[in-house]
């Protein structure tokens, strides 16, 4: 069984404890660079591109960008439930409760048979 390796490999997140939107941290983190670099060259180009152009793709940057899990993804489950989740969390949701249900059944099952007469005679009997 393959040991799942995070989130390298998976895209690129915005940082949910980013300073503006995450942007430049997700960055960072993605290419493995300095937050501070990062967040220099942005203001850098900032000053020199002028206001409009660097906030256009800023935003359109924190609003393509997938926001960071909140818990760490472990397993290769984990992540597909996650990026479901990001691009349809109606899909994401019908997946849960279908498993609710399916649990919800077993659950149902188990406790007629516990409480079914059957199960109290064969109690009494072998034990």
């Amino acid at each position: 069984m393959r040991q799942f390796e995070g989130l390298s490999g998976k895209g690129i997140y915005r940082s949910r404890d980013g300073l503006i939107l995450g942007v430049c941290k997700g960055i960072a983190a993605y290419f493995d660079f300095s937050v501070f670099w990062v967040r220099t060259i942005t203001v850098l180009i900032f000053f020199f591109s002028g206001f409009w152009p660097l906030t256009g793709v800023y935003i359109l940057a924190a609003l393509l960008m997938k926001p960071e899990p909140v818990l760490p993804i472990e397993t290769e489950e984990e992540a597909e439930f996650y990026d479901s989740y990001v691009h349809s969390r109606k899909g994401a949701v019908h997946r849960l409760k279908r498993k609710y249900d399916s649990l919800d059944r077993r659950i149902q099952r188990m406790e007629d048979r516990v409480t079914s007469r059957e199960f109290d005679w064969e109690r009494r009997l072998n034990g």
